[in-house]
């Protein structure tokens, strides 16, 4: 059984990042900047915007942070992205999801210019990976999609199985998946597929993204599948200094022994997200100059 370190393969992706991005700033003299958007104070979202920033500081790329409270108005949120949208500075525009519940994700995400939408969700830039033409695909796929190339995971005429159909994992994902050159037949399943498990015990590569703490069993995974875990989640654990412990939606212990290959929670696909995050802020710079 092997072990698919995102974090082995995140340090590849951010050594080459910093690297192109030093060679990019000595030849145009422009700084790749990324803008963050935090709504509200979520623990987990006030984590991974910290987290961004630390990145951009590693990388030598600019980087504004924009923390507004819960109560603001999508009208002041859409009027701030207007205006990252108009900043020559800004190459890449990022709204930290999930958002207040007051708020139109779609609205605020879809007025984020299509070249500065790093986080790949506008219409344009999934319509374009939808069509196979290039396009910034949402992080999350991206880092998924690099980890199968790193340790050279065969995807032609192979049965995939993606559990979760969110707009910023599992549609892009099967989207990437089936994509010619890449030729897998994908099965998409979510909360009212009647039998999860019939499907999973046929997949040779198994998406797990349903957000939902070690909900794949070993019984429904096929002897041999690679398992990527997408999900993060906290579950109380007194034993453990902060009170909790991370764990994917996929219960490793169990599964790990019937699978070919499998990523860590943590350490699998999570550190992939930013440092994809990265790359597409860089490719949008480099579009911008």
């Amino acid at each position: 059984m092997l072990v698919l370190s995102g974090k082995e393969v995140a340090t590849k992706v951010r050594s080459e990042v910093q690297q192109e991005c030093t060679r990019f700033k000595q030849e145009t003299g422009h700084i790749p900047c990324l803008a963050v958007v935090l709504v509200g104070d979520d623990p987990a979202s006030t984590t991974y915007v910290a987290s961004k920033g630390k990145a951009c500081e590693e990388m030598g790329f600019d980087h504004r942070d924009y923390r507004l409270p819960a109560d603001t108005t999508e009208d002041h949120i859409v009027q701030l992205v207007e205006q990252l949208n108009a900043d020559p500075l800004v190459d890449g525009i990022l709204v930290q999801l999930p958002l207040p519940a007051h708020l139109s994700e779609k609205r605020i995400t879809n007025t984020i210019r299509d070249d500065k939408d790093v986080d790949g969700l506008h219409p344009i830039n999934i319509g374009r990976l939808l069509l196979g033409d290039p396009s910034f695909v949402a992080c999350t796929p991206a880092g998924v999609m690099r980890i199968l190339d790193h340790y050279q995971i065969e995807t032609s005429g192979k049965e995939v199985v993606v559990v979760g159909r969110s707009n910023i994992v599992g549609k892009p994902m099967a989207a990437l998946l089936m994509q010619k050159g890449r030729d897998a037949t994908v099965t998409i399943c979510h909360s009212r597929t009647a039998d999860v498990g019939e499907h999973t015990r046929k997949a040779d590569i198994l998406v797990a993204a349903i957000g939902k703490p070690l909900a794949i069993t070993a019984d429904m995974v096929k002897e041999g599948a690679v398992v990527i875990d997408v999900g993060i989640n906290r579950v109380e654990d007194a034993s453990r200094k902060r009170g909790y412990r991370l764990v994917g939606d996929v219960d490793y212990d169990a599964v790990a022994p019937l699978s070919s290959a499998i990523t860590p929670v943590p350490g699998g696909i999570g550190p992939m997200t930013i440092a994809m995050l990265m790359e597409n802020t860089l490719i949008a710079a480099k579009m911008h100059v």
